[in-house]
């Protein structure tokens, strides 16, 4: 047998303190409370529950409350055991013994060994008022412990039931050494991840681990455990079972086909399960429709199968995990959502989550939501943030592929730009001299209509409208503005402007500006401020169809000519308008 020689503050890599007792002896600390009075009081309360209850003054003048002892084995499965059952605190840990003193539980029972606490001293004798006596400081002497050979350790770990040597995998694979099966059978996979492990806490890589080194690894699993308390939920509205870190989240409230898990104590962690009725078309329908979240970042990987769908997706601000599965009728899945600084835990707490999840029984939050339809859509996004563009702007099409006219203004500093808010498109170009920029989609449309342009002379005062978003993304379809044509050029006679008189909205910039007949006169340009000339209201510009034919000239694209005659009614001008009309959005 190797001797190994634990000095204070060091037993291989474990978070014990420095020892005052024999090392194979912990105990489970589930509370500490500052008066003795207090510690009396819950003390008795766990007496009822537990027969090892036992109340050391510590070393901080604190009063702790522990269960055992126990062997180093035995403490971490019974710290497990007891914080998986809710039984205990989850902060509660293990303890060596360190930091105990005075025992003052039970009261009048067996009183073990104390180290007599050197952090303030005794009451004044009564006949030597003057003198102050300080308990007696006595060092601990380093404890010996007598270490395992490989053969040895290889010996106690063949007794080991089933249920310990996979609860040593579990613990393996949580802290990333193992990935393969819990089986309880140590191969080689299971060899190799002792190794790593035992390279990584500084002790010899052998594959097999001494009982201590057991101890060791599943005290901080256990602690780990307990630090984000795993268990699994039941939710039997949803019909959904899965394991959730509930030290980190809570629920919060139903809201079909959502229930919210609200972060806990300021975690920053997120969870959200799904649960709903439905076919393959609103697993669709769902899928798009997350993606329009704030908790579902843009960036990231995106899987979409026939019955179900992943979404990994991360910014600089948080990452998310969003799972859904199509089986029997029912759409269930569930969203986790954390910020990147605790990248580390959240993939054990998100491995945990994909092992445990399952769909129990045929329930379902929500009986009324397939097809998505527009009023399934505003119920799926209730209790949810939508993620919004920065602006929008009007454009309209010029090409029956979706090619899109907008102005400078709407593509300017924007980290992605789409049509109708959900269709990515590429800038082309934007020219500042003239105000004009155009967008292609990355996957070709077919809109319903698409832009003439009139060729003819113009005259002033012809009445006029333009067809744009005023009110940006918060109407479903554009508005037309009816005004007049004041000018065949600018102010100060810029040709390629015109001038209008137009009661407009940010939003209308970059719509088409429409005659009687339903040609094409230019697009509306933005208001430029002013701080030394104010403009009455009503006076707004737009690039002139001319100017708008040059500058596509020269990307080799010739503009359709009109051919329209004759006054449109009202309503056909509408329908016109709107078909060619699109809303362009900018995004951060």
């Amino acid at each position: 047998m190797k001797q190994i020689l634990f000095a204070l503050g060091l037993v291989l890599s474990l978070s014990f303190g420095p020892p005052a007792r024999a090392q194979d002896q912990v105990w489970v600390q589930i509370e500490a409370l500052p008066t003795l009075q207090d510690a009396q009081d819950r003390a008795h309360a766990y007496a009822s529950a537990f027969p090892n209850v036992a109340g050391f003054k510590l070393r901080s003048g604190w009063y702790g409350i522990v269960i055992g002892p126990y062997g180093v084995e035995a403490g971490a499965a019974k710290l497990v055991e007891l914080t998986r059952e809710n039984l205990v605190p989850q902060d509660s840990y293990i303890a060596d013994g360190s930091d105990f003193r005075q025992q003052f539980w039970p009261i009048g029972g067996q009183v073990l060994p104390v180290i007599p606490d050197t952090t303030a001293a005794a009451e004044p004798s009564p006949e030597a008022p003057n003198v102050a006596i300080a308990d007696p400081v006595i060092t601990p002497e380093p404890v010996v412990i007598l270490e395992e050979t490989k053969a040895e350790a290889r010996q106690s770990e063949a007794a080991l039931p089933i249920e310990d040597r996979q609860l040593l995998q579990t613990a393996l694979q949580w802290f990333g050494y193992y990935a393969s099966t819990i089986d309880g059978d140590f191969g080689p996979g299971t060899r190799n991840s002792i190794a790593a492990w035992q390279t990584d806490n500084g002790v010899d890589a052998t594959g097999v681990l001494t009982t201590i080194q057991r101890g060791t690894l599943l005290a901080a699993y256990g602690q780990a455990q307990a630090e984000l308390g795993l268990q699994t939920v039941t939710e039997t509205a949803s019909g959904i079972e899965i394991t959730l870190p509930t030290a980190l989240v809570k629920f919060d409230h139903y809201e079909p086909p959502f229930v919210h898990y609200a972060e806990k104590d300021g975690s920053g962690v997120q969870v959200i399960l799904i649960s709903q009725p439905g076919d393959q078309n609103s697993l669709y329908g769902l899928y798009d429709i997350l993606q329009t979240l704030e908790v579902v970042p843009l960036g990231g990987d995106r899987t979409r199968g026939e019955r179900s769908f992943t979404i990994m997706a991360k910014n600089a601000a948080l990452e998310s995990y969003s799972y859904a599965q199509l089986s029997g009728g029912l759409i269930k899945g569930y969203i986790l959502v954390w910020k990147p600084s605790d990248a580390d835990r959240m993939t054990r707490v998100l491995a945990a989550m994909q092992a445990s999840f399952k769909s129990s029984g045929d329930t379902a939050l929500d009986p009324g939501l397939a097809p998505l339809a527009e009023h399934a859509r505003a119920g799926l996004l209730s209790g949810l943030e939508v993620r919004r563009p920065k602006f929008s702007r009007s454009g309209f099409f010029i090409d029956a592929t979706g090619t899109v006219l907008t102005t400078v203004e709407a593509v300017a500093n924007c980290s992605r730009v789409t049509l109708e808010l959900d269709k990515d498109a590429d800038v082309v170009f934007a020219d500042a001299a003239t105000g004009i920029a155009m967008v292609k989609p990355r996957v070709a449309l077919s809109p319903l209509a698409i832009a003439e342009f009139q060729t003819a002379a113009e005259r002033v005062g012809t009445e006029i409208a333009v067809s744009g978003y005023s009110y940006e993304d918060t109407l479903p379809a554009p508005v037309l503005t009816f005004g007049a044509l004041e000018a065949l050029q600018g102010l100060n006679g810029e040709a390629g402007i015109k001038r209008l008189s137009l009661d407009t909205r940010p939003g209308d910039a970059g719509g088409p500006i429409l005659d009687g007949t339903g040609s094409v006169l230019g697009m509306l340009l933005p208001n430029v401020v002013d701080t030394k000339k104010v403009l009455p209201s009503g006076v707004v510009f737009a690039a002139s169809s001319a100017a708008i034919a040059n500058r596509l000239a020269t990307e080799g694209i010739t503009t359709a000519p009109s051919t329209r005659q004759g006054a449109m009614a009202p309503e056909d001008l509408s329908t016109l308008a709107s078909g060619m009309t699109v809303l362009v959005s900018c995004w951060d």
